[in-house]
């Protein structure tokens, strides 16, 4: 069981923590056994070349990865990163997000995302969160809702995912609604 000091949050069952180079083969592992639960809605790296692209990713600036994971046994439940930070007088970020499907269904992704939303506002100093997701996603619609999220926007054909570019809802969230 990984101390708690091992995390930047904390919550009763999961904590986040950074993703590490050497996560890889584990995130890579969960990934491939979430394609069904993952399909058409996103692509997390399930190959060793994936990983190196998504992880040097994640090496920019502009970019923060978060791995939620059970605190009893440090297992990853999920991820979320935060993409296209801009700083200056927007303070905004996008954030993208997974669950693992031996977890799928526990809580873990809306305390873990509640987590990361604390470290956003708090020691991120964003000011603004954006999530765009595909408008038959269900679970992830449901997932931003429960923290406040507002529906902003539709964006048609948005992003190229599976083949073909899809059309996606604009949610966010401001610092001062997140959790309401």
């Amino acid at each position: 069981m990984p101390e708690d000091d091992a995390y930047l949050a904390t919550g009763p069952r999961v904590g986040i923590r950074s993703v590490e180079r050497g996560d890889g083969e584990r995130f890579t592992a969960l990934a491939r056994a979430s394609v069904g639960l993952h399909h058409p809605w996103l692509a997390p790296p399930t190959t060793d070349e994936a990983w190196e692209t998504y992880i040097s990713r994640l090496d920019a600036p502009d970019r923060e990865g978060f791995i939620i994971c059970e605190r009893k046994t440090g297992e990853p439940a999920g991820f979320v990163n935060i993409n296209n930070i801009v700083r200056g007088l927007f303070q905004c970020g996008a954030v993208g997000y997974g669950a693992f499907a031996p977890s799928v269904g526990r809580g873990y992704m809306t305390e873990g995302m509640g987590l990361v939303l604390r470290h956003a506002f708090g020691p991120l100093g964003l000011h603004r969160l954006e999530a765009n997701i595909q408008p038959g996603n269900e679970l992830s619609l449901a997932l931003v809702k429960r923290h406040g999220f507002r529906l902003e926007g539709f964006s048609p054909d948005f992003l190229f995912i599976d083949g073909a570019w899809r059309d996606h809802e604009r949610w966010a969230v401001t610092s001062e609604l997140a959790g309401r």
